[in-house]
């Protein structure tokens, strides 16, 4: 049997109803806040992240605040949140660029986002979307991916391509829907290990349904 083809179209209508308020779930009140929590959810839970933010946002209010310390205490405020040298390093960085170029805010651009040390175009996406309304991309991320290659939506394979394809494949207006319904239903549903496909909304047209694969 070959694999069905489901569309992106078919695919957000069908996860809107289940998760109608998915949205991203970092804590966040301004936008360098949410800069700053992006940065940190590399390869990290946004649990993890919420918790650490919870202290951090209350002592590192400006970009000024964050390039005062030393990149030792920065490590430490952030060290539960993996990778802390990287991190600390990227935020204090872009933090010295948001002074110099962006009024000590992150900028309304993706051409300004990945200006800044160690946001590339997912953190850039995430940040304009939810902060500022402002849609110049898709965030991809493992999990964006994990669901995508599953769904049969896209056979590339760098992060670069998968998003080129899904924004020709999207309406713009749902770029960033896409990417936290994908995010919802990976978290619910389609985990990366052992997916619950009996109960998946995909189960008889994902190419990947284990339902639809005993049913072949």
């Amino acid at each position: 049997m070959s694999s069905p083809r489901l569309s992106v179209e078919q695919v957000i209508k069908d996860l809107k109803k289940l998760y109608p308020k998915a949205k991203c779930t970092l804590d966040w009140q301004a936008p360098l806040d949410l800069l700053v929590a992006t940065i940190l959810s590399a390869q990290c839970t946004d649990k993890r992240v919420n918790t650490v933010t919870k202290s951090l946002f209350k002592k590192y209010k400006t970009a000024q605040d964050y390039v005062d310390v030393s990149i030792k205490e920065l490590e430490n405020d952030i060290h539960s949140c993996g990778t802390f040298h990287v991190k600390a390093v990227s935020i204090q960085e872009s933090c010295k660029i948001l002074i110099k170029e962006f009024d000590s805010e992150p900028p309304k651009t993706m051409e300004g986002m990945i200006k800044l040390k160690g946001v590339g175009r997912k953190t850039g996406a995430v940040v304009l979307g939810t902060a500022y309304g402002v849609i110049e991309g898709i965030p991809i991320d493992t999990h964006n991916i994990r669901l995508i290659h599953r769904l049969g939506l896209s056979e590339k394979k760098t992060q670069s391509a998968i998003e080129k394809e899904m924004m020709k494949k999207t309406e713009q207006k749902h770029w960033a829907a896409l990417s936290h319904l994908l995010i919802a239903h990976g978290r619910a549903i389609c985990t990366a290990r052992n997916p619950a496909c009996e109960k998946c909304v995909f189960a008889h047209t994902c190419p990947s349904s284990t339902v639809r694969k005993r049913k072949s």
